[in-house]
This record gives C-alpha cells, sequence and structure tokens, in this order.
C-alpha cells in the first residue's frame, strides 16, 4: 500500500518554542545566519557564516565561541560521547579545516578545546564538503566531497598522530550522505550518490570491501539510519519511492512519488520534509516559500503527523521531542501524544488494527493489549462479524476470562464460533475440565467427526486438553473409537477396558490389550476385570492368566522398518544374538501370585482346574491354596462322577494329587476336605502322613459293616505297633467289646501285648471280662507265662539285694575301722614307676605309695591320689548329676505318666537319690593339706585318721517318713516334701 493511501492522524502537537521564564517567543536566533547544524548530549548545535557555533541548551540558554575565521561548514554531534567535529574555513581559498572539539574541556576563555585539526582534502585537487559522519566508537571518520569522494580517517578520532587518513571511495557523483554500522563484528560504511548506493566494508589491515547496492542515488539530506525497529537499515528518499539497504541487499520498498527535500528518522518514525505546492505571502510583497513535514509510522503503517512549515532548515530531535528550525531562524515544537491518547483517538475510529499495532510498538503493557483485543472484538460482536469478533476473543486468552466469551456464543447457531475459541483455549494449555467438555459437545452437536478426529486422533499433534474428560465426554457420546484412542494413546488402561467390556463388549479386543502391558498395570487389571472376562471369554482370559503366573512377557507391537538398510541391520542383529554371537539382555522373571486369581473362576470349574493344574506342573512349588483348592475340585468331580470307571481315574488322580512329594497341603484342610467328601483312601493316606496311627484304627473300627474291617484292623496294628504299641492295647478293648468270635484275633494280640509288656495282667483280665465269647482257656497261657516271669523277676531281685546288703556291711566296717584304728603303710613300691621307696615318699589311706617326685610329677592337686583322683571324680559329678535332677518334679511325672513300667522308672529315681536330700559330714580337720605328706624316714608310718585327703564317705538310702530326717552316725538323710516315693508308687498303681 503506498505511503498516500495511509490514514492520517494528528499525534503530534505543534507550537512555537518560547522562553520558559516569560512564555515569551524564543527569538535569539534571528541575528544568526545559520550555515549548519546538529544536535546530541542534551544541546542542540547550530554553526554561521562568521565562523562562531552556538549551542542551545534544554532551558534555552544560547552560548557560542569562535571556531572559524570565516565560516562553519557543518557540525556532527556525537551520540554518546561530548564530541563534536567541525569543517569550516579560516582562509579563503584554502581547503577547510576538520576540527575535533572535546565539550568537556575548555579553555582559559572557557571555549572548548580543540583536540585535532585536519585538513578535509580528497586528494591533489580540492573540492568542496558535501557530508559528514563519525563512529560513534571514535575510530572512524568519513568526510564526503562534492566530485564523488570519501576520505576514510581510522584510527583515533581525537588525536591526529593515532589517525590515517585514505580515500577510500572516487565516484563521479557528489557524495550526498554517509552513515556507520556495525555489521558481523565489521564497521560499514553506507555512501550515498546522486547516482548510486554503495556499502563499504571496513575490513582488518587498512583493506575495505565496496558492494554496488543501487545504480539510483538520492539527493544531499535525504538519507539516515533507521532505529532497531526496521532493523537498522540505511533508509534513502527519492521522488518515486523509499528505498532501505541492508549491507548485502536492497530491502523492502515504499512507494510514494513526491518531490523529497529531507529524510530523518526518529523514534521509529520517518520524517519527511517536501515540498508544498502553496506559497504564504511575505510582509513586503514576497511571497514565501512552504515545506510540507510529514510523520511516518512505518510499522503500522498510518501517517502520525502532517502540516506546511514555512521553508525547514533542519529537524533535530532532543530531549525526547521533535525541534523544526526554519530558514527564518525560528524553532517550532512538535511533542509527541502519548499512547493512551493515541489509542483513545482510534477508538473512538474503530480503528483497533491500528490501536493493537500501536501499543505493541510502543511497548504497551500486556494486560493493555489484551484490553484493545477485547474491545475489538466487542465492537465486531456488536456489529454481527462473529466469525471477526472470536478472532479478537482468542487473542485475548491470556488475560481475559474465558467465560466472558463463552456466555456470548452459546447460542447454537454461533456453536461453530465457540469451538475455534476453544480450540484456541486448547492450543494455549488453558483449558479446564469444563472447557473440554465443551467443545467435544459442540463436536458431537456439529456430527463434524473430522474436527474431532483432527482434535483427538492426529498423531503428531501436541496434547491441550485433559484426557480424562475427553474419553467421558467421547464415551457419553457414543465415539467409543476416539474414546478408545485417548485411553491407549495416553495410558489410561481403565478407561479403555471399561469401554471395551461395558460399551464395545469387545473382550478378545480387551484381552490383547491387557497382554501388551506391563506386568503391574497388567495384573492389576485382570485382579479387577477377571470375573467379568473368565464368563465371557474362559479360555484367552485362562491362557492370559497361566502366562500372567509363570513368566509375563508383554506382547510387542510390530514395529515398521522403512529404511531398507535399518531393516537389514536389524535382521543381522537378531541373526547374530540367535548365534550367540550378540549377549542378549537376560529377561527378568515376572510372575504374579496364583492365589490372587483363584476367586475370578468362581463360575467356571472346570477352567479353575484347567489352570490350577498347570500351575503345580509349572511351579510345583505353588502355595497350599493352589493345591487344596485343585484337590477340593478334584473330591468334588470324583464325588458326582457316575461312571464307575472315570471314578476310579479320578480316585487315582487324587491319590497321585495327595502323594506328590512337591504338593504344599494344608494337613487340617486337606483332611477335613477328604472326610466331608468321605474320600476313604485320602484319609487314610493322610492320617498315616500325620502319624495318626489311633485315627486309622479308630476308622477301621467305625466302618465295621464290611466283614473284612477285622483283618484291617490287625494290619494297621501289625503296620504301624512298632511305631505305637498303644494300638494292640487299643485293639484288644475294640475285641473285647465284640459280642462275635474273635479268639484268634485276641490270641495274637495278647501275644503281642506280653511281647511287648504293654498291660499288667490285672488290665488285662479286667479288659476281656466284658466279653461273654472269652474264656479261660483264651488267657491261660498269657496268665502262666507272665506270672512265671515275675517269679523269675522277684528271686534275682532278691539276690540283688542280698549282695547289696552284704556290701554295704562291708563298707561300714572299713569306714568304723578307719575312724577308730590307725593305718599302717607297708607298701614297698612307688605306685607309679614300680621302684623301690625312697625318702621322703607319700602315702594316702587308699593304700597307694609315692616318691616324692613321681608324686610331684603326676599329681594335679596336693591333697588327693593321683591314681584315685579319675575315679573319684567320676563319682562326684554322679553324685552332682544326681543332686542337679532331684527337682524335675514335671519331668518324672511325665516319664511316669510315659513309661510302659512306672516301677522302674520309681527304682531309677530312688537311685540317684531323687527322694532323699544327702548331706556329708566329716570330721574337723585341723591339719592343713601339707600334712598329707608324710617326709618320715620310716618305712612304716602312721597317718592321723583325719587325714582329708581320703574321698568323702557317702551316706547310704534309708527309708523314712516323708519331711523327717534320721540320723545315722554323722550321716542326715531328708526326703524333699514335692516329691515323695509313696506318692509315685501309688500314682503307678492307680
Amino acid at each position: 500500500m503506498a505511503l498516500l493511501q495511509w490514514r492520517r492522524f494528528n499525534f503530534f502537537d505543534k507550537e512555537v518554542l518560547r522562553n520558559a521564564e516569560n512564555s515569551e517567543l524564543f527569538d535569539k536566533l534571528k541575528d544568526i545566519n545559520l550555515s549548519s547544524s546538529s544536535c546530541g548530549r542534551g544541546q542542540i548545535v547550530l554553526g554561521d557564516v562568521d565562523g562562531f557555533i552556538y549551542f542551545v541548551d534544554h532551558s534555552l540558554k544560547l552560548t557560542k565561541f569562535k571556531a572559524y575565521e570565516i565560516r562553519v561548514i557543518h557540525l556532527y554531534q556525537l551520540k554518546q560521547h561530548s564530541i563534536l567535529v567541525s569543517i569550516g574555513e579560516d582562509e579563503e581559498g584554502i581547503n577547510p579545516l576538520i576540527k575535533v572539539w572535546n565539550l568537556d574541556q575548555h579553555d582559559k576563555a572557557d571555549n572548548p578545546t580543540c583536540t585535532r585539526i585536519a585538513r578535509a582534502i580528497p586528494g591533489s585537487k580540492p573540492s568542496k564538503v558535501s557530508c559528514l559522519t563519525v563512529h560513534e566508537n571514535l575510530n572512524c571518520m568519513a568526510v564526503g566531497f562534492d566530485d564523488g569522494s570519501v576520505v576514510l580517517f581510522r584510527g583515533d578520532v581525537l588525536r591526529e598522530r593515532h589517525s590515517k587518513q585514505k580515500v577510500i571511495l572516487e565516484g563521479q557523483h557528489r557524495i550526498t550522505g554517509l552513515n556507520f554500522k556495525t555489521h558481523n563484528k565489521n564497521q560499514v560504511l553506507f555512501v550515498a550518490t546522486e547516482g548510486e548506493i554503495i556499502c563499504i566494508t571496513l575490513l582488518p589491515k587498512d583493506k575495505e570491501q565496496k558492494k554496488l547496492l543501487d545504480s539510483h542515488g538520492c539527493s544531499l539530506h535525504c538519507s539516515d539510519m533507521s532505529d532497531f525497529t526496521q532493523y537498522n537499515q540505511f533508509i534513502i528518499g527519492r521522488p518515486d519511492a523509499i528505498y532501505f539497504y541492508q549491507p548485502e541487499e536492497r530491502g523492502q520498498c515504499l512507494a510514494f512519488e513526491s518531490e523529497k527535500l529531507q529524510l530523518h528518522w526518529y523514534r521509529g518514525y520517518m520524517i519527511i520534509v517536501g515540498k508544498d505546492g502553496q506559497t504564504v505571502p511575505r510582509i513586503g510583497g514576497q511571497n514565501r516559500e512552504m515545506n510540507v513535514l510529514t510523520i511516518y509510522d512505518i510499522q503500522n503503517k498510518f501517517v502520525a503527523y502532517s502540516a506546511p512549515f514555512p521553508h525547514i532548515f533542519d529537524i533535530l530531535c532532543e530531549w525526547g521531542s521533535l525541534y523544526i528550525l526554519t530558514k527564518d531562524r525560528k524553532l517550532f515544537h512538535l511533542q509527541e501524544k502519548d499512547t493512551q491518547a493515541k489509542l483513545e483517538t482510534l477508538f473512538k475510529k474503530n480503528l483497533y488494527d491500528l490501536a493493537v499495532g500501536l501499543a505493541q510498538s510502543q511497548q504497551y503493557d500486556q494486560d493493555g493489549i489484551v484490553d484493545i483485543f477485547r474491545q475489538y472484538g466487542d465492537h465486531l460482536y456488536s456489529k454481527g462479524d462473529y466469525d471477526g469478533a472470536i478472532t479478537q476473543y482468542i487473542k485475548t486468552i491470556v488475560k481475559l476470562e474465558a467465560s466472558y466469551v463463552i456466555r456470548k456464543f452459546l447460542d447454537t447457531p454461533r456453536i461453530h464460533n465457540l469451538t475455534a475459541y476453544l480450540q484456541a483455549l486448547h492450543k494455549a494449555q488453558l483449558a479446564t475440565e469444563d472447557h473440554t467438555t465443551l467443545l467435544l459437545n459442540c463436536y458431537t452437536k456439529l456430527k463434524d467427526a473430522s474436527k474431532l478426529d483432527e482434535f483427538i486422533m492426529k498423531e503428531d499433534r501436541e496434547v491441550d486438553f485433559e484426557v480424562e474428560t475427553a474419553i467421558k465426554v467421547c464415551r457419553s457420546a457414543g465415539y467409543f473409537q476416539h474414546a478408545t484412542y485417548l485411553a491407549e494413546r495416553h495410558n489410561q488402561h481403565d478407561s479403555y477396558l471399561k469401554i471395551q467390556l461395558e460399551d464395545v463388549r469387545d473382550y478378545a479386543g480387551a484381552l490383547d490389550y491387557i497382554g501388551k502391558l506391563d506386568f503391574g498395570q497388567a495384573e492389576r487389571n485382570m485382579k479387577k476385570y477377571g470375573k467379568v472376562l473368565i464368563n465371557e471369554a474362559p479360555k484367552q482370559t485362562t491362557e492370559l492368566l497361566k502366562k500372567l503366573c509363570t513368566d509375563y512377557r508383554p506382547c510387542i507391537k510390530k514395529v515398521t522398518v522403512e529404511n531398507t538398510a535399518e531393516r537389514q541391520g536389524l535382521s543381522a542383529i537378531c541373526a547374530l544374538s540367535s548365534k550367540g554371537f550378540i549377549p542378549l539382555i537376560p529377561h527378568l522373571v515376572q510372575k504374579s501370585n496364583a492365589d490372587e486369581f483363584i476367586h475370578i473362576f468362581v463360575n467356571n470349574s472346570d477352567k479353575l482346574t484347567e489352570f490350577l493344574e498347570h500351575m503345580i506342573k509349572v511351579q510345583p512349588r505353588s502355595s497350599s491354596l493352589v493345591y487344596n483348592t485343585l484337590l477340593e475340585l478334584h473330591l468334588h468331580d470324583h464325588v458326582h462322577e457316575k461312571d464307575i470307571s472315570a471314578k476310579v481315574d479320578k480316585e487315582r488322580k487324587i491319590l497321585d494329587l495327595l502323594q506328590n512329594p512337591d504338593a504344599c497341603f494344608d494337613l487340617d484342610q486337606t483332611m477335613i476336605l477328604c472326610q466331608l467328601n468321605n474320600f476313604k483312601a485320602g484319609i487314610l493316606f493322610l492320617y498315616e502322613k500325620a502319624k495318626l496311627y489311633h485315627q486309622i484304627l479308630c476308622y477301621h473300627m467305625e466302618h465295621n459293616e464290611n466283614p473284612v474291617h477285622m483283618m484291617h484292623i490287625m494290619e494297621t496294628c501289625k503296620r504301624f505297633g512298632s511305631h505305637d504299641p498303644n494300638l494292640w492295647i487299643q485293639a484288644l478293648s475294640y475285641f473285647a467289646r465284640k459280642e462275635d468270635n474273635c479268639k484268634q484275633q485276641i490270641l495274637e494280640v495278647l501275644s503281642q501285648i506280653d511281647k511287648c509288656n504293654l498291660l499288667p495282667p490285672l488290665l488285662v483280665v479286667q479288659t476281656l471280662a466284658h466279653n461273654s465269647m472269652t474264656t479261660l482257656s483264651i488267657v491261660k497261657d498269657y496268665i502262666v507265662r507272665h506270672l512265671q516271669s515275675e517269679q523269675d523277676e522277684i528271686d534275682e531281685n532278691e539276690k540283688l539285694i542280698h549282695q547289696y546288703r552284704e556290701d554295704t556291711e562291708k563298707m561300714r566296717s572299713e569306714i568304723e575301722q578307719l575312724k577308730t584304728s590307725a593305718k599302717i603303710f607297708q607298701n614297698q613300691k612307688c605306685s607309679l614307676c614300680a621302684q623301690a621307696l625312697d625318702l621322703p615318699s607319700v602315702h594316702f589311706l587308699c593304700q597307694h605309695s609315692f616318691h616324692h617326685g613321681c608324686f610331684e610329677g603326676y599329681s594335679e592337686t596336693d591333697a588327693e591320689c593321683p591314681i584315685c583322683l579319675p575315679r573319684n571324680r567320676q563319682m562326684l559329678e554322679t553324685i552332682r548329676s544326681q543332686q542337679q535332677s532331684k527337682d524335675l518334679h514335671e519331668q518324672f511325672h511325665q516319664q511316669l505318666e510315659r513309661a510302659p513300667d512306672g516301677f522302674s522308672v520309681i527304682a531309677d529315681y530312688f537311685a540317684r537319690g531323687v527322694f532323699s536330700k544327702i548331706s556329708c559330714t566329716t570330721e574337723p580337720s585341723t591339719n592343713n593339706a601339707s600334712q598329707s605328706r608324710r617326709h618320715n624316714a620310716l618305712p612304716k608310718s602312721k597317718v592321723p585318721k583325719s587325714d582329708p585327703s581320703y574321698p568323702t564317705r557317702l551316706s547310704p538310702f534309708e527309708s523314712a517318713p516323708q519331711g523327717q530326717s534320721l540320723k545315722s552316725g554323722s550321716d542326715a538323710i531328708q526326703y524333699p516334701a514335692h516329691l515323695s516315693p509313696f506318692d509315685a508308687v501309688d500314682k503307678v498303681q492307680k
């Protein structure tokens, strides 16, 4: 669009510059014959034809100093440094001088200090200076001449000795514009002439690279450098258009046909000064030439200001405003309106597009820009342009509440606009669950399956909605394919399976999906949906459960490899792996507990049997629940089986299961199951396995309807009687109660009882007395044999008693002799070395004598005979153990109850001294242990009767009433009150 077609606004306020003190017109320049101007660093710089340079500060204070003797031609004020570069003449007919002024340093006359003076001459031929520019880094300065030459000063601009001067361009057209720019770390100089546009790149080592950008040039003062809003491009104005240039090429072009006198750039605005066809009469009769100043906003494509001015000399940009300097030495001030005032103007004219662009270019805050979009949307909505309105509302998504827009478009005719807004809301990831629901409902009401597919089923589309909500809406609207696609893609396994099982009823598909899940998810979903699946697809479900409980591996989806090289590479890897050349990653076995899936087979016992049989085959060490459940199923089938041969096969199968050595049955529960189902073989096997031999015998006794039951009883006693002899006693009681003729069985039982001495004869007789069919002839031989055995035992015991009494009397006489008479030692040889005794020697009461040296070498203690010491210690240990076992009250009674002969247990405890408290009494000794040795020269020496080296005398057993003691010499015998021999005997008799 041409510049002439752009909308025009008045975004600048024009006023004549006045003094701040008295508000009078600023006329301090009326007597100055201006020749040049510049601005920067907070001041306006002017030069006149008399060689003076003037400074106007922000308070409009005017200062000057004499810079040249004749005239000032050019001025250039740097923006970032207080450096002013001027070109002027000091003498007529001599080339002008370049002077560099440091405005921060002053001489004695309070004038700026001149730091450098150089001649402005392109070569050997003099030429007028047409333009001047200086790089802000103070390392480059360029001067253009009318003859088409450009002189470049490299180095420090402030000092001549560090600077080099070089002619870098010699052309045929006058130089009309020079501008520096930094591009790719190099400095670039744009040169505009009347005939062409050239870009000169300044390279290191004093080299340059020229590039012709355009074969058409521009007039003087018709070029400038844009700011960052237009990417710092070089701009020129020609009568036909405005052109933009980059160092590499020419950029955009704005068509604008008019004669252009000046071109400037200010804060994103392009300022053009052109001729006005009208003239203003001047006092004195002459007409005054008028110029038109136009300010263009290139980014937003509108005219910000346009007004005529009398013969503009220059446009100065300083103090945040524009100042128009005319040739009649007047200053006009153009103050830009604030952004809000501009926006209000655009709002009044409903130019919201321009308002948005203006706000963005002015770095307006985001909330303000969103409010403009909202107003624009409201405007279009009120006009009925709903499509345009929704476009603007979409731009407000970040800040504006979505409900504000949704309420406007809830009507059915506008549902497609609402759909577009909701789509944008999801794309911005700001949609809530309600927004997703509303959008999907819009799709379903519009019956727009393509949009629904695009929203949901596009593979490369980023998810910008609540997946769970979308699944629910699609499911409720009947779009099950979309719902399952979403659930599968986003791993919503529970939702996928619910749709497959409850809506689609694709049970095979659900099982296939579960088979592709990882172990944890597959296990969880089978626990949740197993009952439904086993009812609808029992075979596939059972197979999946077998995999899940043994070695689960998810089913891998097929990967399509389009690239032939990749396909060949994969084939090679698989071939090498199968041959063992490439080690495969070890597989981690994952399996579920079969116990947790038994309940899902509640209505399908056949598949449960198949599943459990597979489990015990693959995992013989399965849990007891698996084995018990399988046994219960087999027992149930066995009970309800009508065919005899099939029933026998099932019985054999059950027995094989029970006899499996790897089976982990719960014995109690298994026994109960067999009893409930009256499975005889199993009951007897379990009784035997549990060593319940009495129960086996009782089972045969209870089931006496079979004629051969007595044979079974006898076989049981014979088989298990060695483990439990009491079975014979139980069998005797059973046959004694039978009124049948059981003579043969009773005789066999009595022989085993007599052989093992299981019952006293009296109890046998009492037991058989209950059977009327039993005669004395049956037990005659048993009683005679038993009485004869007891008589032989009595005779043997009497002989032992007589012998023990004689030994006791002998021991008592020896003890008495030791107490009352002296002991004479008559040994002639050492008991250790068998050599003749000599002095000194050692004698003991045990009739052992030793050399003193032998005794010292072999004896462990000085007080005991080394030969008798082991026997004495053994005796003492026996006594000590008997004393320790005296308090084993519970142990005694347990042994008494379990022993077949209780009297032998009591006799054993009598022998240990349990029923007596033994106290050892010795005479007091006045000699120490050393007196046991006798260093006597006589071979026969006497040892005192109180010698402690003799072993301590133990008291014999003597009877006494319970709790009382008897004194026999120096011995005391005490019976403990808690354990009495009479009580024990009485217990045995009972």
